[in-house]
């Protein structure tokens, strides 16, 4: 497994980092589980896959309070019991929107130190950070937040502070340099970064700062939740033409990896063969050459010209108080946008989303819009989607 040791702390973390917001979830009635609530993860294959992470070499496991409406902390804590706890890193976030007073930073913190059954979390980041709204940075750092956490890593009780963000990049700039101002800096921070997404959010510019700034970089949503795995065939060719043997997937990770200050790169492993894909892909890890990149460009216009939506299915969204299944809505118009395959896509338009479920029910209350991480304009885009498959589907 490629190690990169963090510049600023000493820490050493397997390139590969495993994500815990997209474990298999259960397809059957489900039962209740060791907490009582109803079961939504699949915890034997999760556990399955857990296993084999660390075994492969992984030694990073990121989750965060609201993943899987909170059952993933909790079942984190319960995978991780059986490995020995100073072999691996845990992450998980402070869920900023929830933070109105300092006391609920203490509470909702020692409450996660109970779900994941540990006396101490590696890296804790201030989750989602923004400018404006209910993530926005000024709002923590007023209520002294940050301060607290420093005792807490006095304590022993956090290893390394750090953020995550979904805001543009002169948020991110602000946030990034905030400490600075004061002597101190981040251990660490979580942006989004891919191929398609270089301009996007904090993007290539927020690499270039926080390599200047000395903070190492935990990168998520490398393969666009999923996107970047599954090319259509004349889109994937230009990979197989460069290599036959690499997945789609190694090719969009490799791309993050060049960046030197990237220490990990999170993925939300949902079957053996994703893990075991990507797996060998840093197990024989090996730097993109100029030839390599140029191919990735190339991929990178081609799908550019094809998306119709930035969603990247985090359903941070969810759930919509009209009914709507926005992630749903926005998966089918980019894969039309992609593939064009008709008759597939009616069917799916048809058969996957039900009437209650689609676009034209959006309400316009504004819900979704404020929880996106991805800032898009929701509302507008849901009547596109409608609008779009109901020429495609002949509904006049």
């Amino acid at each position: 497994m490629e190690i990169r040791e963090h510049q600023s702390t000493g820490a050493k973390t397997s390139l590969l980092g495993f994500g815990c917001m997209r474990f298999p979830m259960e397809t059957a009635e489900s039962g209740k589980n060791d907490w009582g609530k109803e079961s939504k993860i699949d915890r034997v294959k999760s556990q399955e896959l857990i296993d084999a992470a660390l075994a492969g070499g992984i030694n990073y496991i990121d989750t965060a309070w609201p993943y899987h409406s909170g059952e993933s902390e909790l079942f984190v804590g319960e995978a991780l019991k059986k490995h020995d706890r100073g072999s691996f890193y845990l992450a998980t976030k402070l869920p900023s929107w929830e933070i109105k007073t300092l006391d609920d930073a203490k509470r909702i913190f020692e409450e996660q130190l109970k779900r994941l059954q540990t006396d101490y979390i590696d890296f804790y980041l201030l989750h989602a950070l923004s400018k404006e709204g209910d993530n926005a940075w000024s709002n923590l750092r007023d209520l002294g937040v940050v301060e607290w956490a420093e005792d807490l890593k006095k304590q022993g009780r956090i290893k390394y502070l750090g953020f995550s963000f979904h805001d543009d990049y002169p948020a991110f700039e602000e946030i990034a340099t905030a400490r600075s101002r004061d002597g101190q800096r981040w251990d660490f921070c979580q942006i989004q970064l891919n191929y398609l997404d270089t301009d996007y959010q904090a993007g290539v510019k927020g690499v270039e700062l926080t390599e200047k700034l000395g903070i190492p970089l935990v990168i998520m949503e490398p393969l666009r939740g999923g996107a970047l795995t599954n090319l259509p065939d004349g889109i994937l060719d230009i990979f197989k033409a460069a290599d036959s043997d690499a997945s789609a997937a190694s090719w969009a990770l490799r791309f993050v990896a060049s960046f030197k200050n990237v220490k990990v790169i999170l993925s939300g492993m949902s079957t053996l063969e994703q893990l075991r894909d990507n797996l060998n892909t840093f197990n024989n890890y090996k730097p993109l050459d100029d030839g390599e990149r140029d191919v990735i460009l190339k991929v990178s216009a081609e799908l550019k010209a094809r998306m119709n939506s930035k969603c990247t299915g985090c359903r941070y969204c969810m759930p919509c108080p009209a009914g709507v299944d926005i992630p749903l809505n926005f998966h089918l118009w980019n894969e039309w946008g992609l593939f064009r395959m008709k008759e597939g896509m009616t069917w799916k338009w048809t058969n996957m989303i039900g009437d209650d479920a689609k676009g034209k029910k959006c309400i316009s209350c504004g819900a979704c819009e404020t929880a996106c991480p991805q800032g898009l304009k929701i509302h507008d885009d849901l009547r596109k989607v409608q609008k779009e498959f109901d020429d495609l589907c002949g509904i006049g």
